[in-house]
């Protein structure tokens, strides 16, 4: 028995890459996006689609990815839901995975799972990088109402039951310059260190210099982001800068 898919897009202002990512979840049976109040062409490059699998939803991320993505579930008409970032793209192989597997059940131990993690490798700046932070493990395949998203930013989708792991990656694409990433980082940055005050989280002089030298040594020297070459020193910095404007931010608050 086939089972109907449902994919979950969230985007604001992503003119450049909404396209293909939608066309590369061409074989789930619905496509939602969810639209953050974009003003570029985002919206007019969707609309020439004419794809009727399509369908374009508004509503406001009031710095709130958990919010927008929980919200998207409600929406979501099928059993199971692929949630996949707009700057992000399903390769062929992934999806051919996703359909087979939740057409083919086979025995009664594969039907008790509720959810899959899909590794996810990052793209950046002419580079593929496979070390470092890029192929992370993310829940991004799950039954509709297996569980909820939890976090305001760098959310989780913390659902019940058995979870599994596919073989095949998702593809990301972000921060396609340096002053993109630069931008993008202070918002992300300024909406944890707003979560953490939320939650009485203290920041000490200490973690401002310790939390930023560990995650460099760990991405970096652990995880052998050396061996991406001088795109994964750059990769290493710039995430341990994403470690020292949290920690900063959340001092000054």
């Amino acid at each position: 028995m086939s089972l109907l898919i449902t994919a979950i897009i969230l985007t604001k202002n992503e003119e450049e890459h909404i396209i293909k990512c939608i066309k590369s979840v061409a074989f789930c049976d619905e496509i939602l996006v969810i639209n953050d109040n974009s003003t570029d062409g985002t919206i007019e490059a969707i609309n020439k689609l004419d794809n009727k699998k399509v369908r374009v939803i508004s509503y406001p991320l009031n710095d709130n990815f958990s919010q927008s993505r929980n919200f998207g579930l409600q929406k979501a008409q099928n059993d199971w839901v692929l949630f996949i970032d707009s700057d992000e793209q399903i390769p062929e192989a992934l999806a051919f995975e996703i359909s087979n597997t939740l057409s083919n059940w086979t025995n009664k131990m594969e039907n008790e799972y509720n959810g899959f993690f899909i590794r996810r490798f990052d793209f950046l700046w002419g580079k593929e990088l496979r070390y470092g932070e890029s192929g992370i493990k993310l829940l991004r395949l799950a039954r509709k109402n297996a569980g909820k998203w939890i976090g305001k930013v760098h959310e989780k989708w913390k659902i019940k039951g058995k979870v599994g792991l596919l073989k095949n990656s998702i593809v990301h694409y972000p921060h396609e310059t340096i002053g993109q990433f630069l931008r993008e980082i202070n918002f992300y940055t300024d909406v944890r260190a707003q979560e953490l005050y939320g939650q009485n989280i203290k920041a000490h002089w200490w973690s401002i210099i310790i939390y930023p030298i560990s995650k460099f040594i760990l991405n970096y020297i652990f995880k052998r982001g050396f061996l991406d070459g001088i795109h994964g020193l750059i990769f290493a910095i710039a995430m341990s800068f994403h470690s020292f404007l949290v920690r900063s931010k959340l001092w000054l608050l």
